[in-house]
């Protein structure tokens, strides 16, 4: 299979990082992770456009599409310090739900297998069901946990009459074997569904919900410490999955099922950054950015960025695994400015005065 590229608008890369194709691994040899996009919108239930996610997390950004994006907070540069490729957007038609899982999956199991970190932009969080598979193939079911940022459960048994929809993915997931119901953490659930039906069914399994009452009375920081611990309790490594409407509609508008009361985008970014930092990620997907429903990129500025906290925690994690070292955000900033201040010259004549 040829590369396919981008299924809607021009064929960009992520910023401008190098193309591959995942059907051939030659063509990402020895790379630390490759971006997939799944413009899939076929499992929503309510509003659509998710099908365009891929491509506007792609472009939103405002510097050059030069490969290059070095964070201030974490002193590196992801795109630089990580080999990091762009295999395009797996062929998905949303008139077909089973055909295009399947494919998905073959294209997160073949990143996997050949050693990177999918990292895959939605779509609809159908998506989910897929990625977290094709990485539980490789790596091993059950082994596999997952911190899951999102306003919904997404653990539905059917969605009108279908197994697959954006609202089901984890239940198929539990239910398959690929992922451990206990080590399942949600982050940031919130407003009136599911019902206490579904909800009896999580608690069978152990799920653990961090919804938004808890984590306001608690603190987040509290919360993600101990989902961390959960996450990382026999398990080989850790699925990253970000429902953009985890953020509050004023902070992400371009959604398909906004719940208002969410998080801050400042929260969601530092959440991610440290989950990336702290804990194993194997696979990432960053999904149900619906652009029609945007305003003034707001959603896709933010997925965008969500993208590029998680490359950097996880290039600060190898740089500080490699050197001994750790990550401290003040003495980091005292020490290593990005730029050499520039040095004031005296001018050479004397400024004449105002006129007047």
């Amino acid at each position: 299979m040829s590369r396919y590229g981008a299924q809607f608008g021009p064929d960009i890369t992520f910023l401008g990082v190098g193309r591959c194709d995942w059907a051939e691994p030659s063509t990402y040899a020895g790379a630390d992770v490759v971006i997939l996009g799944a413009p899939f919108d076929g499992g929503t239930s309510h509003r659509a456009g998710t099908r365009f996610g891929p491509q506007y997390i792609r472009q939103a950004c405002y510097l050059p599409q030069d490969g290059s994006r070095p964070s201030l907070a974490l002193r590196v540069d992801a795109l630089g310090d990580l080999k990091v490729y762009d295999a395009g957007d797996v062929e998905m038609f949303s008139g077909d739900a089973e055909r295009s899982v399947r494919d998905l999956q073959e294209a997160v199991h073949a990143v996997t297998a050949a050693g990177a970190i999918p990292l895959v932009l939605g779509g609809d969080h159908t998506i989910a069901w897929p990625d977290h598979a094709g990485v539980a193939r490789h790596l091993g079911q059950g082994r596999v946990s997952m911190i899951h940022f999102d306003a919904h459960a997404d653990t539905g048994d059917t969605e009108f009459g279908s197994l697959v929809g954006h609202g089901t993915p984890m239940r198929r997931l539990i239910e398959s074997g690929a992922l451990r119901g206990d080590r399942f953490l949600q982050i940031g659930l919130r407003g009136y569904w599911p019902g206490p039906e579904i909800l009896a069914w999580m608690a069978e399994r152990g799920i653990r919900s961090y919804e938004m009452t808890e984590i306001v009375a608690r603190g987040l920081d509290a919360c993600l410490t101990e989902a961390f611990a959960t996450a990382t309790d026999d398990c080989d490594g850790v699925f990253l999955s970000v429902d953009i409407d985890v953020c509050d509609p004023g902070h992400a508008p371009g959604t398909g099922t906004p719940e208002p009361g969410g998080l801050s985008a400042r929260q969601l970014l530092d959440s991610v950054r440290r989950v990336a930092y702290e804990l194993p990620v194997v696979g990432i997907d960053v999904v149900e950015v619906s652009p029609p429903y945007d305003h003034a990129d707001i959603t896709s500025l933010l997925a965008n960025r969500v993208v590029l906290e998680a490359l950097s925690g996880i290039a600060r994690r190898r740089r500080d695994a490699a050197g001994g070292t750790a990550w401290d955000p003040p003495a980091a900033a005292a020490r290593r400015p990005l730029t050499r201040p520039r040095r004031l010259r005296r001018p050479t004549r004397p400024i004449p005065p105002a006129p007047g």
